[in-house]
């Protein structure tokens, strides 16, 4: 038992889930540090079944990256609001209903995961991020002081993980 313990992997250190940065696009004017919550990639497979007599085979299928739920908080100055209306704006705009092309809207988005020095030690690039569903500016109330964020969601076309 003793043996055991001495060959746990104590001298690694685990990632962590409050060391990341979001990186997006100088043009959008969404800052990395405005980050409080996003997720890491989650590509999905799906299946076919092939059925036989009384049993069933399975073999995948296609593919697809699922959407990453992000939440930055808003500041007066950079305006963060500002910021996701107008990379909103490339998808569709408000004022006159006319929709964007996709080759403006599109984003690349990088996901860094940093060690306790802040050396980037995972890195994923999310490739033609665009918003989809909801974009929520955040809910007004005298009865709470906390600040405002923004919560949006973005469906990249694919990820690449370029190490980590």
């Amino acid at each position: 038992m003793a043996d055991l313990l001495l060959q746990s992997p104590l001298k690694y250190e685990p990632k962590k889930k409050n060391r990341w940065l979001v990186r997006f696009p100088n043009d959008i004017g969404i800052q990395s540090w405005a980050c409080k919550t996003a997720s890491r990639p989650k590509p999905n497979i799906t299946k076919n079944e092939i059925k036989f007599l009384n049993t069933s085979s399975w073999v995948n299928g296609s593919y697809v990256w699922g959407e990453i739920p992000i939440t930055i908080r808003d500041f007066i100055a950079p305006s963060q609001s500002q910021a996701v209306m107008e990379w909103f704006r490339l998808h569709a705009e408000s004022v006159t209903g006319r929709m964007g092309y996709n080759v403006g809207a599109a984003k690349n988005i990088e996901l860094e995961i940093l060690d306790p020095t802040g050396v980037v030690v995972e890195k994923w690039l999310c490739v033609n991020c665009i918003l989809v569903g909801e974009i929520d500016f955040g809910e007004l109330t005298y009865e709470d002081d906390n600040l405002l964020e923004i919560s949006f969601t973005i469906q990249p076309h694919y990820c690449v993980h370029l190490f980590g």
